[in-house]
């Protein structure tokens, strides 16, 4: 008689794969060999003085009526933008009682049984991406992450598909939607300092990216829970964002860390702050003058790790994202091609070019007047890169602001993102 071995299925959620008791991490969890430098005891690496830090912009003054105390905090923020793209927030003009709201809503979902959960489970390959899931293998590294997440469209709110929000809590709903518009206000004085930095109109980068109609604010809830060897595995793969902006609170446990100078430097927790990141979008908008940053998440052996992240995006389809031509002179020729944000997302996540992105996003370069001349000085993949990713190979930029294989209008963004 041939007796089988009982094959034991991997569960499907992170959650439950780190309660089931295992002591070392299935393989496909294992970050990319590329990453493995630099990754030691996250608490420990938070509390180290030495080194950059990464900066904190005092808002408080943002609309001042003073001239000279307003240019003050617009120029810090600037240079947090051009310098290292990244930064907290303080003083930004929300209240702690409702991020405090929106950060107990989170979690309390997360609380739940995960038979719970399962009930707003997404369906990645079907392109049904809104809801509870967890990283797929995809075409890049094809690594897994260690997080589970809720992702879905908050804003404008005719976009919403509120029947796959949360029931539980019941403060989810009016919490989260509170967020959203606060957030969208927050994007729209961000975007207008930096305008007013390029030397432009303050309204002109919220028009490029789409305007109060059409700039989508997806939020991916990130859910890491404790790993036996977060020394290897992946909370988050290195990543730039593809969004215009990213804006993250966290429940204070470390765990970003930004590749600022040739290495990683981890970011502190600061109380009441939120973390602001500088996307692709406007990296490909001033010319690389505003940097997006290459950044990775950690996971740990002694807590649950919860991040809010919220990706300020452009439509896929309805603008060409390139230079502006206020951005380029001779000296400073365009550093990136033209291309619409789905065709940048498919260049940059799957290497396509630009006719194969064309083609599977029904994108003509017949729509694009300066397409053709613009095309030339460029390489068909060089450009997605620039100033973030200098030691890591371009395919280990799939989690992009967490944004990874969605198709949709509402859903084309998501996984894994970040943070």
């Amino acid at each position: 008689m041939v007796v089988i071995s009982a094959v034991v299925p991997t569960p499907s959620r992170v959650e439950s794969l780190a309660k089931s008791g295992i002591q070392a991490i299935p393989k496909e969890y294992v970050r990319p060999q590329e990453e493995l430098n630099g990754i030691g005891n996250i608490f420990e690496e938070e509390k180290k003085d030495d080194g950059p830090h990464v900066p904190t912009i005092d808002l408080k003054e943002i609309d001042s009526e003073d001239k000279e105390i307003r240019e003050k905090c617009h120029q810090e923020l600037k240079k947090a933008a051009m310098e290292w793209g990244v930064m907290h927030l303080i003083n930004h003009g929300i209240s702690d009682e409702l991020i405090d709201r929106v950060k107990v809503a989170g979690e309390t979902f997360f609380d739940q049984p995960v038979e719970e959960k399962e009930k707003y489970a997404n369906d990645q390959p079907s392109g049904n991406v809104q809801g509870y899931g967890s990283k797929l293998a995809n075409s890049a590294c094809g690594q897994l992450e260690w997080e589970d997440y809720f992702f879905h469209c908050i804003f404008p709110e005719d976009k919403r598909d509120l029947s796959i929000w949360p029931k539980t809590p019941t403060d989810y709903i009016p919490a989260t939607s509170e967020y959203a518009k606060q957030i969208r206000n927050l994007a729209t004085k961000i975007l207008a300092v930096l305008s007013i930095g390029l030397g432009l109109e303050e309204g002109r980068l919220e028009k490029e990216v789409g305007g109060m109609e059409d700039l989508l604010l997806q939020m991916k809830i990130n859910y890491y829970p404790i790993c036996p060897q977060p020394e290897l595995a992946l909370g988050v793969e290195a990543h730039t964002d593809v969004s215009a902006l990213t804006f993250i609170l966290h429940n204070m446990v470390p765990g970003l860390q930004l590749f600022y100078e040739g290495k990683w430097v981890t970011a502190k927790c600061v109380p009441n702050s939120i973390i602001m990141h500088i996307g692709d979008t406007l990296e490909i908008l001033s010319n690389g003058k505003y940097k997006s940053i290459l950044h990775r998440g950690v996971v740990n052996k002694e807590k649950v790790r919860i991040s809010w992240a919220i990706f300020c995006e452009p439509p896929k389809e309805k603008i060409i994202l390139k230079p502006l031509p206020e951005t380029i002179t001779e000296a400073e020729p365009p550093r990136f091609p033209p291309r619409t944000f789905a065709q940048h997302m498919a260049h940059k996540l799957f290497k396509k070019d630009d006719q194969d992105a064309a083609a599977e996003h029904k994108v003509s370069k017949k729509d694009d007047p300066d397409s053709a001349a613009e095309h030339k000085p460029f390489k068909k993949d060089d450009q997605d890169a620039v100033a973030q990713q200098k030691v890591l190979k371009e395919d280990e930029q799939d989690a992009a602001a967490e944004h990874k294989v969605f198709k949709k209008d509402n859903q084309d963004a998501a996984t894994e993102e970040s943070k």
